[in-house]
């Protein structure tokens, strides 16, 4: 391997972040969040078709919890993005997503505090198809209602992999 596994990085492991609940989800939201994903099913547009279904009141798309950043404080960073980061220390790599396993306990109504809590489980360092060395991170993200109940989990694998980089001979002509 090529080394990029640092004891820095490995101090990351088992890092945790909590966002408590802003406010409430809210209709408009989930409505909007559901117009975005072009989910046109009424249960996400329409109190009184969720209520003849069994349900309180709208509820949210599965997605919507782990997607929408509804529980994120402050503004979208430089690159328009609102929601939590490691803010791991590597210059000259890119991140990629490489995928998420959710589990939904029961769906999110527009009355629910949603606070979310991240933990970094680990760091590992892989060959890339190339190669070349790269980190896999699994971050777990566990949402709970106001009640502390757990509504949703999301496991999330992302990848650190260096930038390709070339070289004096190759970039002559």
């Amino acid at each position: 391997m090529s080394g990029l596994l640092t004891d820095e990085l490995r101090a990351f492991i088992g890092a945790e972040r909590s966002y408590p609940a802003q406010e409430e989800v809210g209709r408009a939201a989930i409505r909007y969040f559901a117009i975005a994903v072009e989910d046109r099913s009424p249960l996400y547009h329409s109190d009184s078709y969720a209520r003849a279904h069994g349900y309180p009141s709208r509820i949210a798309p599965p997605t919507f919890v782990v997607e929408s950043g509804a529980y994120a404080p402050g503004t979208p960073n430089e690159n328009g993005y609102l929601a939590h980061e490691w803010d791991i220390p590597m210059e000259g790599f890119r991140n990629i997503r490489g995928g998420q396993e959710y589990e939904f306990m029961r769906p999110v109504l527009p009355t629910d505090r949603i606070s979310v809590k991240y933990v970094l489980e680990s760091i590992e360092e892989k060959s890339s198809r190339d190669g070349r060395g790269q980190l896999m991170l699994i971050s777990v993200a566990t949402y709970t209602d106001a009640a502390g109940e757990v509504v949703a989990t999301n496991r999330e694998t992302f990848f650190l992999q260096p930038l390709a980089q070339t070289t004096s001979a190759e970039a002559a002509p």
